[in-house]
């Protein structure tokens, strides 16, 4: 599971990230530096990459650039395209793990295209429904859904997102069968179960919340291994009604590839300096993010065990975007 790996990993990031960087690195960057979001503004990806872009401290402006669509795939692509000169950063996802296997064909190749520089973090994404939905726990909405296969419509942020992944899990692992409504966006998609276009969704929740403590949607359950220290009174999904049900999504931070590893480690150490941060624990400790130091090297062999993870939950639910 994504826990024990954070954690293994965790105890072999004793080493300071902060060491000495080769000279090469002092005079990058000498101007503003572009983080490239694959996704619209608000959703979780959007919201972190904003919060880290403020904490890296690099000396120079680090400004986000949107380009949503196709999961992630469309800013992927530009990204690796980009010179290699650590100007162009995107930030990476457990999505663009999956659309490995997702997508039949892809423009670039996750393992080869790009330099995976430091582990952000990783988060865990809530379960809701619209108010008329009669459930108030898993177990009812399981219930509901085995009762009447297919007239559940849930909602996601994008075919091969983490809302669409998770549910396609939740789904195979409950038994049940609901029909899926891809959003451009996790904001789109919230509004969509607000306004009862779709019933069931998994988002972040961070994202999700609002709307919860507004009345709008219903939590029924979170997908991580514990309870979020945020919201205690929502069960995990696997207490709640599916037993061994886990996701959480994560983030880091990629160039293309060809990086020199000066500025690959100059990079790498000034995440760890932000994820540390007074102002960014706060902060991730408020909206359920669980932040890890790992080097470039670590990050790079957690993410291509990862697109091997979620390639084999593709395979087993026989979700396709394409």
């Amino acid at each position: 599971m994504l826990r024990h790996r954070l954690t293994l990993l965790a105890a072999c990031c004793a080493v300071s990230f902060a060491a000495s960087v080769p000279a090469v690195a002092d005079d990058y960057p000498t101007k503003a530096v572009k983080l490239v979001v694959g996704y619209t503004p608000g959703g979780p990806n959007d919201i972190m990459a904003r919060a880290l872009a403020a904490e890296l401290n690099l000396g120079q402006t680090v400004y986000i650039e949107n380009r949503g669509g196709a999961s992630g795939n469309i800013a992927a692509e530009m990204v690796a395209r980009a010179p290699a000169d650590g100007y162009t950063l995107m930030m990476e996802t457990s999505s663009g793990a999956a659309n490995a296997t997702l997508y039949r064909k892809l423009n670039y190749d996750l393992r080869k295209d790009f330099t995976h520089i430091a582990f952000v973090a990783a988060y865990p994404l809530v379960l809701v429904v619209h108010p008329s939905v009669p459930a108030t726990n898993v177990k009812e909405l399981l219930a509901l859904a085995k009762a009447k296969p297919g007239a559940l419509n849930y909602a996601s942020g994008g075919s091969g997102g983490g809302a669409h992944l998770a549910t396609e899990l939740f789904k195979t692992m409950a038994g049940i069968d609901m029909m899926h409504i891809p959003y451009n966006g996790t904001s789109p998609g919230l509004l969509g179960v607000v306004g009862g276009q779709a019933q069931v969704m998994f988002a972040a929740v961070s994202a999700a919340m609002p709307h919860v403590q507004s009345g709008r949607l219903r939590a029924l359950g979170v997908t991580g291994p514990t309870r979020t220290a945020s919201e205690p009174d929502i069960p995990t999904i696997a207490e709640a009604g599916v037993p061994g049900y886990e996701v959480l999504g994560w983030l880091g931070l990629g160039a293309p590839a060809g990086l020199p590893p000066a500025i690959t480690a100059k990079l790498n150490a000034a995440v760890a300096r932000a994820v540390r941060s007074p102002r960014m624990a706060e902060y991730m400790a408020k909206e359920g993010w669980q932040p890890m130091v790992m080097s470039s090297a670590e990050y790079t062999t957690f993410s291509n065990n990862e697109i091997e993870k979620w390639g084999k939950v593709v395979t087993d639910s026989g979700a396709r975007v394409d």
